[in-house]
């Protein structure tokens, strides 16, 4: 290969890889940023604009990749139909959920967990704010017995299907819309 077409070869080159390098970032800095963050009472779900303070059970929350912060939503029911929506195409670093063995139904705040590795009770008597919602758990004893107490099935994460989360109800179990 001649001079002049190896430095045009090694500048074309350059480029792509410049660009493949600044992408990658700091995994520590990528993972810090990717931790889970509790919500203020400011903070409103990425699907419909309630306030995450203002209603009761679990919320969830994801964080997008080239995302500087997370979304949340109000409801679990919600976290599942924006994931599982075949529409979805932004890329997900992490998911969390509440471990509602530790957090207050009423007033959840805190006690965020892998949303991947929690289970989830489908189909209780308990309502969040979308009305009836899945209830997240860190340890399947812990679904189980909320599982007993208020009716559903335990489920993993990955055996929850998109027509599982189901929207439609919303609206009327919310008095304040």
């Amino acid at each position: 290969m001649n001079p002049a077409r190896r430095r045009l070869f090694c500048a074309a080159c350059a480029v792509p890889f410049a660009a493949l390098v600044a992408g990658c970032g700091d995994s520590k800095t990528e993972a810090a940023s990717a931790a889970a963050q509790d919500f203020t009472s400011a903070t409103t779900c990425e699907l419909d604009g309630m306030s995450l303070a203002d209603y009761p059970g679990p919320k969830a929350q994801v964080h997008y990749a080239n995302a500087a912060a997370p979304v949340f939503f109000c409801d679990t029911v919600e976290l599942f139909a924006a994931l599982l929506n075949p529409e979805q195409v932004r890329a997900v670093r992490a998911a969390y959920v509440q471990d509602m063995a530790r957090a207050d139904w009423n007033q959840p705040r805190g006690h965020w967990i892998d949303a991947k590795s929690a289970w989830f009770v489908v189909g209780s008597k308990r309502h969040g704010s979308m009305g009836p919602t899945f209830a997240s758990f860190a340890a399947e004893d812990a679904a189980r017995q909320f599982a007993g107490q208020h009716g559903g099935k335990a489920l993993r994460y990955a055996e929850v299907k998109p027509d599982m989360a189901d929207l439609s109800g919303g609206a009327k179990h919310d008095a304040r819309m």
